[in-house]
C-alpha cells in the first residue's frame, strides 16, 4: 500500500526534579516505569500479560540537571490519565496530543530515538552444549551497523535476509547521528543494566504501513525502560503541504 494511517496519542510531562516524585527516576528505572505507566490505571485487568504492549505505551525521557527538570515523553493507543501526578511536582501543565495522520511512500521525517541495541553471541560450553548470550553495543560504531541493518531502502521487504524486521524507511546514512547514553538499572530486578544510545537523522517512508508499525510498537530492546520510541518530525518541504496537527517536535 503507498498509504497508511498513524493514529497514536503523545503526552508531555515536565517534571521537578527535586521534587520527591520524580527526584527517584534517575536512580531506579523502575521508577520512571512507574511514573509512565501511571497514566494507565484500569485500562487492562491487574495481572494482565504485557500491559504495556496492550497498552501500546512507549516512553523516552531526558533530564536537564542544570534547570532541574525532567521531561517524560509519552505514546500511547489510548487517552491517559495523569491526575495522579502531584500538581507540586509539574514544571507545566502536561501537554496531551493526538495524531491522526497519513503516512505516505516518500515522505520524510527527522527523527530521534533512544534505543537499547545488542547481538547474540555464543558463549562457553555448558554440558557440552553452545549458549547463546545477548551483549549490549557500546560503540557508536556498532550502534550505527545495528541500526543501519534495520532500514528499509525502496525495494525491499519488510524483513531482512537474516530475519530481522526492518523500520519501513530509509536514512541518509552520512547524517546519522549515534551518541552513547548513561545506562539505566534497578535494584528490583538484580544485574538489570539498560545500555542506552541516542540516533538523531532523517528517515525517508519506503514501506507506510511497517513505517507505521515501528512507530506505534517501538523499535529494539528494553521498551519497557523508556527505550524505542521514534520521535518525528516532518521536513520543511513535507510540512508545507501537511494538514492536521502537527507532530511532536524531536528537540527534547
Amino acid at each position: 500500500m503507498s498509504t497508511s494511517r498513524l493514529i497514536t496519542c503523545q503526552s508531555i510531562i515536565q517534571l521537578h526534579l527535586n521534587h520527591a516524585y520524580a527526584a527517584p527516576a534517575l536512580l531506579d528505572a523502575q521508577h520512571m516505569h512507574r511514573i509512565v505507566m501511571g497514566g494507565f490505571k484500569g485500562w487492562v485487568p491487574d495481572g494482565a500479560d504485557a500491559p504495556r504492549a496492550q497498552v501500546g505505551v512507549l516512553s523516552t525521557w531526558s533530564a536537564n540537571l542544570a534547570t532541574q527538570t525532567l521531561l517524560i515523553i509519552v505514546q500511547s493507543r489510548v487517552r491517559p490519565d495523569w491526575t495522579a501526578i502531584p500538581r507540586a511536582a509539574l514544571c507545566a501543565p502536561i501537554d496531551i496530543r493526538t495524531v491522526d495522520e497519513t503516512i505516505s511512500i516518500g515522505d520524510r521525517f527527522t527523527f530521534r530515538t533512544v534505543v537499547s541495541p545488542s547481538k547474540m553471541r555464543v558463549d562457553l560450553k555448558q554440558k557440552g552444549e553452545p549458549v547463546m548470550k545477548r551483549l549490549p553495543h557500546t560503540q557508536p560504531a556498532h550502534v550505527r551497523t545495528w541500526f543501519e541493518g534495520r532500514l528499509q531502502p525502496a525495494g525491499t521487504s519488510a524483513t531482512a535476509p537474516n530475519g530481522i524486521h526492518r523500520v519501513g524507511a530509509d536514512a541518509e546514512r552520512t547524517t546519522l547521528a549515534i551518541r552513547m547514553l548513561p545506562p539505566v538499572s534497578t535494584d528490583h530486578h538484580k544485574g538489570l543494566k539498560i545500555t542506552r544510545a541516542e540516533i538523531r537523522g532523517t528517515l525517508t517512508v519506503t514501506d507506510p504501513a511497517t513505517f507505521t508499525k515501528t512507530i506505534t510498537t517501538g523499535l529494539g530492546r528494553a521498551r519497557a525502560y523508556s527505550c524505542g520510541l521514534i520521535l518525528t518530525r516532518p521536513t520543511q518541504e513535507r510540512s508545507a503541504v501537511q494538514t492536521g496537527p502537527p507532530r511532536l517536535d524531536t528537540s527534547a
